[in-house]
């Protein structure tokens, strides 16, 4: 069964920036196109971003366009989200997994879902 695992979370200030990876277990993540989804508490589940599997389509959410890039380095079989000016809002928990590519934002997810990795924006 196919696994990502998500790393980089932590506290940041609003208006600081993190980077998350999303790293593959046991298989090549350059043949899938991958999303990152989060869950903020007490929220439903929403994606965020997406990213061909050969990088070149990229699709965002609305509240994150023009702060948060995702890109992939397939040769290190990784997946990145690079977030800035993050916001209160941002909070929540990061999920990154193998998605079908569709009219939602962050594609249809395909994997399970890993432990994800926390983001907490506060001052």
């Amino acid at each position: 069964q196919l696994q990502l695992v998500e790393s980089g979370g932590g506290l940041v200030q609003p208006g600081g920036s993190l980077r998350l990876s999303c790293a593959a277990s046991g298989f090549t993540l350059d043949n899938y196109a991958i999303g990152w989804f989060r869950q903020a508490p007490g929220k439903e589940r929403e994606g965020v971003s997406c990213i061909s599997s050969s990088g070149g389509m990229t699709k965002y959410r609305d509240s994150v366009k023009g702060r948060f890039t995702i890109s992939r380095d397939n040769a290190k079989n990784t997946v990145y989200l690079q977030m800035n000016s993050l916001k209160l809002e941002d909070t929540a928990v990061y999920y990154c997994v193998t998605v079908r590519w569709g009219s939602v934002v962050a594609g249809i997810p395909t994997s399970s879902w890993g432990q994800g990795t926390q983001v907490t924006v506060s001052s």
